[in-house]
């Protein structure tokens, strides 16, 4: 992070309206009708696993992480992940990104999923889902559908939609 001091910190019910800001202006208002924002609409994310990242004050970036199963396994959803443009290319998403699996594996968690670029999350052990092994709602280019196992093995035999974690539907 060069000579900026960043600060990774969990978020709290207070960082809401800013990240959703944030949200707003680094990916629009196309964001809504994304299968992954389908399944957001039924249940939140989880904040003991989803993070802000601040310089001083300023809030420059946010990830959040949330409680879906796939066919009958729990697992998590990473995303959105989003950095503010002048501050992206500087490690701020990385150290995001290392907190919220890093975490997510202390407290128990066993799968990852998203959506987004296997060169950029390959980086950290994510991969591509075969295609025709999970489904979402609402169209989804497979290619971009990814999965991390914080356990070995985990994946493993796991297939069918992927939903909300209806437990903890809001």
């Amino acid at each position: 992070m060069s000579d900026l001091s960043l600060t990774i910190l969990p978020e709290t019910p207070k960082d809401a309206q800013a990240i959703e800001r944030l949200h707003e202006r680094t990916f629009g208002p196309g964001r809504f009708v994304l299968s992954a924002y389908r399944i957001r609409e039924h249940v939140d994310h989880l904040l003991d696993v989803s993070f802000t990242a601040r310089i001083g004050t300023l809030l420059v970036g946010s990830v959040r992480q949330l409680p879906i199963c796939i066919g009958d396994t729990p697992a998590l959803m990473l995303g959105p992940l989003t950095v503010e443009p002048p501050f992206r290319s500087r490690g701020v998403g990385r150290a995001l990104l290392d907190r919220a699996l890093n975490d997510a594996k202390v407290k128990g968690h066993r799968l990852i999923v998203l959506v987004g670029d296997e060169p950029y999350y390959g980086r950290v052990g994510f991969k591509a889902i075969p295609k025709g092994r999970v489904t979402m709602p609402g169209p989804v280019d497979h290619s971009r559908l990814l999965v991390l196992e914080l356990v070995e093995g985990a994946f493993d035999g796991v297939s069918g939609p992927i939903q909300p974690d209806w437990s903890k539907a809001l």
